[in-house]
């Protein structure tokens, strides 16, 4: 039983140190509120126009958008396309096959992309904020994209128009005996449609729509359970006093 201790102690030990040594850049935090309507429709005209092209999300259905502020009208005149049904599920349309030449791999689903991508730097949005967010060009690559948070990331740059077209900088240096590169910061290249301010905004809107689709019933069960929770509290100190009643007599 002592070895087999000290054995999964030292496994510990070897998986945290392979962890530290793995390193990676660290995660903006998500500026996420699913209680905000305005953010989360802006968030879902985003997701239709710029990633529904080639992710799907498959276990969403256009009209529980109307859990955000939005009548069957406004999705069917800014959000579907038209050989879409309101009842039908955000699937998209490129051909899986022309995917994986294109990208290396079809594209996957982002139904719960943002309940996924939780890791030791933050929550799967935290992830996914810095990810949409640290994208630069690069000439060495098929796409001509590379990323900072997912070097060598397949995927271009879906919102490249609304963003600076920039460059990372790196610097060279020696780390036990190899070469690293160090992202020092940008070089712009050319100007985008939105400022800086503007594109985190946007950004943040739609990793904000991304974690509310992972579980679109998440504040409905939120103020069920605190209803839930204050009824409970209640009860509890009616039986409390009526125990203490019944009993008051019996010493």
């Amino acid at each position: 039983m002592k070895k087999l201790i000290l054995t999964l102690v030292a496994a510990l030990g070897l998986v945290a140190g392979a962890h530290a040594s793995g390193g990676g850049m660290a995660w903006d935090k998500a500026p996420v509120n699913t209680t905000d309507t305005a953010s989360l429709q802006n968030g879902a005209k985003l997701f239709v126009n710029y990633c529904l092209n080639c992710h799907s999300a498959a276990f969403m259905r256009f009209n529980r958008l109307k859990d955000i502020g939005l009548t069957d009208q406004q999705i069917k005149d800014n959000l579907l396309f038209t050989t879409d049904k309101i009842g039908e599920t955000m699937k998209s349309t490129i051909d899986p096959k022309q995917a994986a030449a294109w990208f290396g791999t079809n594209p996957p689903d982002l139904t719960v992309i943002a309940r996924s991508r939780a890791g030791s730097g933050g929550t799967g949005a935290d992830y996914l904020y810095t990810f949409l967010r640290t994208f630069y060009r690069d000439d060495t690559k098929a796409t001509g994209w590379n990323n900072l948070a997912f070097p060598n990331v397949g995927m271009p740059h879906a919102l490249w128009q609304l963003q600076d077209d920039r460059r990372a900088i790196f610097e060279e240096r020696e780390s036990h005996g190899q070469t690293e590169h160090v992202f020092k910061g940008w070089e712009r290249v050319a100007p985008g449609a939105m400022t800086d301010q503007q594109y985190d905004q946007a950004v943040g809107d739609l990793v904000n729509y991304l974690q509310w689709m992972g579980e679109p019933a998440q504040n409905t069960r939120i103020r069920v359970g605190v209803w839930v929770l204050l009824f409970l509290a209640g009860f509890t100190f009616i039986a409390w006093r009526l125990n203490a009643a019944y009993w008051k007599d019996i010493k």
